[in-house]
């Protein structure tokens, strides 16, 4: 379409948009309608009965086809034009005849011709709206694109990061085990020797190293396993094992660390015979209890409770702690490791690491794990393993 025809078109329909649909159509119609028969009467007055007064309905014709909804309005105005031009300019004016030579020929051909501008010029309205959208689509899709391939990359450079940091972590973790292991043992041989043993004063400090070198092992262990974990080099070997049995293992390993922390298990009738990998479930009891004993302040009431729920084989860990923060809930269940800010003053390292540990650990187990406040005081740590292998795997 022209462009003076476009810029037409456009304003005359910010001009009409305040109106309805067929009324805006009908007065459009009226509206060149009116103006064709001025401008004719005007040619017949200077030019007399050669006035080309259908032409000028015509050209009429075309813009009412460009400025309305469809073809009716076109077709209405060409049938209308054409007796205006029969009856007032065309001789005799002002009397509708068919009488005369030619008259007819002219009524029908005025009326055809008329139709078919009112026909293209409507179909290059409508090709002109339609590439208008494509044009507008097109943009839309080149921007949903450029979107797409921004976060694209900034997902690739997140991989990317992640994968560095993984590596860095794995890489310092390797590094630490060797001396921390050998940090405990040389402490373990020192408490036994009667030289320290003689001296409260020194035991009591190789009794600290030992337990904070005891303590970085556990972190470093939980390091490796969450990077393992995360980038799927670790799989899952599972096996049919009691729950209550692993849970009984991890227990005695609490116990040797903490033997002046008593920690009562509570089991129900239910026997939880389930699939899962028996090192890590039993390192995420660990986890729980160990941050049970380093953070809750509580000394005395730390619970181990397992029992079945439908069907899932249920784990909790209970205390009377101080309980734990809305901040802290909220990174437990979204799974990132705590900041020290968070931790309410408690010194105790590893609490986030380990509770990111135990839930990647139960997601690869496709199981659930959640922590809350109780009741009565306290804070709660929860997860559930399925009773029975999932159909995907």
């Amino acid at each position: 379409m022209p462009r003076p025809l476009m810029k037409l078109y456009h304003s005359y329909t910010n001009l009409m948009q305040f109106l309805p649909k067929i009324p805006r159509n009908l007065l459009t119609t009226a509206l060149f309608l009116c103006i064709a028969y001025c401008v004719s009467s005007v040619l017949l007055q200077h030019t007399g009965a050669e006035n080309n007064s259908d032409l000028v309905f015509t050209l009429a014709v075309m813009f009412i086809s460009l400025l309305t909804d469809g073809y009716v309005y076109g077709i209405a105005a060409s049938i209308i034009g054409a007796f205006c031009i029969n009856y007032f300019f065309m001789f005799p004016f002002n009397a509708f005849s068919l009488s005369y030579s030619g008259y007819p020929v002219a009524m029908l051909s005025m009326t055809a011709i008329s139709v078919v501008v009112c026909a293209l010029t409507s179909r290059v309205k409508l090709q002109a709206m339609e590439s208008a959208k494509r044009e507008q689509d097109a943009k839309a899709l080149y921007e949903l694109n450029e979107k797409l391939n921004q976060e694209k990359a900034a997902i690739q450079l997140q991989a990317d990061r992640e994968t560095i940091r993984g590596n860095i972590l794995r890489a310092v973790s390797h590094d630490l085990r060797t001396p921390l292991t050998a940090i405990s043992g040389a402490a373990a041989v020192l408490l036994s020797s009667e030289e320290i043993a003689s001296s409260e004063k020194n035991a009591s400090l190789v009794r600290d190293i030992k337990s904070d070198a005891d303590s970085l092992i556990a972190m470093v262990e939980n390091l490796l396993s969450i990077t393992k974990i995360r980038d799927g080099v670790m799989p899952l070997n599972k096996q049919e094992e009691l729950l209550e049995e692993v849970a009984g293992d991890a227990l005695l390993t609490i116990r040797r660390r903490f033997p002046d922390y008593p920690v009562s298990l509570e089991m129900s009738d239910d026997i939880l015979f389930l699939p899962m990998e028996p090192m890590l479930i039993k390192q995420v009891i660990v986890n729980l209890l160990e941050n049970a004993i380093r953070h809750s302040g509580d000394r005395e009431h730390i619970r181990l409770l397992l029992f079945r729920r439908e069907d899932w084989a249920v784990v909790e860990v209970r205390d009377r702690g101080r309980g734990i923060s809305p901040e802290v809930m909220q990174a437990v269940q979204l799974g990132r490791p705590l900041e020290d800010n968070l931790l309410s003053g408690d010194s105790s390292r590893g609490m986030g690491i380990g509770l990111s540990v135990c839930q990647s650990i139960i997601k690869a187990h496709d199981g659930f794990f959640a922590a809350e406040n109780a009741p009565d005081g306290g804070a709660v740590f929860r997860f559930g393993l399925p009773m029975e292998e999932s159909k995907h795997e």
